[in-house]
């Protein structure tokens, strides 16, 4: 298990600040970051949080089903980016 985490399901109105709030809840913050689209701007509905530690990042995986943004996420340990 890794501390970060890879969260879906977002709703195109949460910020980065929102999703902090909501995993600070269950343990320290490192990043909470959603990823924008770079043409239109707009979030493209999952983001990268990373915790301080393993427990916490354990802790948070029961985040999921959470509403945040009137959408239930998705919590999921984030895997390696593949090469390009």
């Amino acid at each position: 298990m890794v501390n970060k985490l890879f969260v879906g399901g977002l709703a195109d109105s949460v910020t980065s600040e929102q999703l902090e709030e909501l995993f600070k809840t269950v343990g320290t913050v490192v990043s909470a970051k959603v990823i924008m689209d770079r043409s239109t701007g707009s979030s493209k509905g999952f983001a990268f949080v990373e915790m301080s530690s393993v427990p916490e990042a354990e802790k948070a995986l029961n985040l999921t089903g959470t509403n945040l943004g009137g959408k239930a996420i998705s919590v999921k340990e984030a895997r390696p980016q593949e090469a390009r």
